[in-house]
């Protein structure tokens, strides 16, 4: 926070204040993921994008300081299938009916 906030991040800011004070309970959307978790974002829920859609990220008193890319990740985990015929020498020996 010594370096202060960009416009972007203060423009966020200004629409958490805004939501807490309607206190309409809706989901704010950002693309500012190096925005970082002040306390007075706790309790709202924000919409932070990956890249490819907004997850929702509840915010909570321990995640103060950190910041909001954290929370959501930008890449998938990879699951592998069973391996094909003829993947390793020893399926190539597999008799055929």
């Amino acid at each position: 926070m010594r370096r202060g906030l960009n416009e972007q991040e203060k423009k966020f800011l200004a629409g958490v204040r805004k939501n807490k004070k309607s206190g309409d309970g809706k989901t704010l959307k950002t693309h500012c993921r190096e925005m970082p978790i002040l306390p007075e974002m706790v309790g709202s829920k924000i919409g932070v994008h990956n890249g490819k859609e907004f997850t929702l990220v509840d915010i909570q008193p321990e995640m103060i300081g950190h910041y909001l890319g954290e929370f959501t990740l930008t890449r998938k985990p990879i699951k592998h299938g069973a391996p094909g015929v003829g993947a390793t020498k020893s399926s190539m020996f597999v008799p055929v009916k």
